[in-house]
């Protein structure tokens, strides 16, 4: 039996165990995390908390049953690490003030999009912690609620019980809130209150899984809201990616080849030398040259030509290529000056962004 740690979004093995020892080892888990360890043959769910260092953690346990035996995936929350700011995840002054420009608001919608794992609800959770003031009715409604924050009404989702994310904002809208935090934005049903509550003088905070900032807009359309109302209650597109950071302790220059170069700048390279840097590998980042990570960002803002333009039903592509033209920075090319500042590498940029999109 393998054991593996996600580490900085990647999987590394950490130690193997026998196999005679593994049924011992899934029932004990089980039985620490409530679960029924006769039952073997569905999937389960549980959580346990524990003590390490000093320090309170809450695990999330999810079985799922295969081949082999059983699979156990353990999500270890930190309830430490709680005091994201929004600048600490946003480091890049342009990007910030545009982001803070969003989030100061009174009402209105505001999509943040990515895949699984690229830090939406962290970025979330600094949003509201931003907002988060005595004079100010916070409610959100996730699915589940991973991190408890203090002054914030959280509520979590129970379909077997009929709590969904619509009936729960039908609820929460006759709460008096200011601001409103949905989990994700799943269905037709979920779309249409989320957006009536952005224009009835909420500001509205949702995820949806799209692959950039314009694909959030024919997403929500796809859901069957008009167009006008999308174009009437949006204040803008948030997508979002995470990237490693090169080590810090072992990072060294390097000349870049000129495929690497292509890779960046396509046919239009620099006439100056470029000088860029890559991990070479150390203790303190376990010999992989990257420790930590940061998000890149793709903030579209919804200006009064890009709000015509979906009322006119124009496609991702248009309203994108007007969005670059207003200023905004794509995905790609965020991610590309991480790597001209040192920030990163050029295999971590492949790997975490798609650069046929631009």
């Amino acid at each position: 039996m393998r054991v593996r740690y996600r580490i900085d979004g990647l999987l590394l093995d950490a130690l193997t165990v026998p196999a005679s020892a593994q049924l011992e080892v899934i029932s004990h888990i089980k039985i620490m995390s409530d679960m029924d360890i006769s039952e073997k043959r569905v999937p389960q769910d549980g959580h346990m908390a524990v003590q390490h260092d000093g320090r309170d953690y809450d695990l999330r346990i999810s079985s799922l049953p295969a081949t082999g035996g059983e699979k156990i995936v353990i999500r270890i929350l930190d309830k430490y690490s709680v005091k994201w700011s929004l600048d600490s995840i946003v480091p890049s002054p342009e990007d910030n003030k545009k982001f803070k420009r969003l989030v100061n608001n009174p009402y209105g919608m505001i999509l943040l999009t990515g895949p699984t794992g690229c830090g939406k609800t962290t970025t979330l959770y600094a949003v509201l912690q931003m907002l988060n003031e005595p004079d100010i009715n916070i409610v959100t409604v996730e699915d589940p609620v991973e991190y408890r924050l203090e002054g914030i009404t959280q509520m979590q989702i129970r379909p077997a019980a009929g709590v969904t994310f619509a009936s729960s904002l039908r609820s929460i809208v006759r709460q008096d809130p200011d601001v409103i935090l949905v989990g994700e934005i799943r269905d037709a049903e979920t779309a249409e209150i989320a957006i009536s509550a952005a224009l009835t003088g909420h500001l509205v905070l949702c995820t949806l899984h799209t692959n950039d900032a314009a694909g959030a807009i024919s997403r929500l359309i796809n859901l069957g809201v008009a167009p006008f109302l999308v174009a009437s209650a949006l204040l803008g597109a948030v997508a979002q990616r995470l990237i490693r950071t090169t080590c810090i302790h072992c990072k060294q220059p390097y000349k870049p080849s000129a495929d690497e170069l292509a890779n960046i700048f396509g046919k239009s390279l620099p006439n100056k030398e470029i000088q860029l840097y890559r991990g070479a590998g150390c203790n303190g980042c376990r010999n992989t040259g990257y420790h930590g990570r940061k998000g890149v960002f793709e903030i579209l803002p919804i200006s009064p030509q890009i709000r015509k333009m979906i009322t006119d039903g124009k496609s991702d592509g248009e309203i994108k290529q007007q969005a670059i033209q207003e200023g905004m920075k794509t995905l790609t090319k965020s991610a590309i000056d991480e790597v001209l500042e040192g920030n990163t590498t050029i295999e971590e940029l492949m790997r975490g962004v798609d650069l046929r999109r631009d």
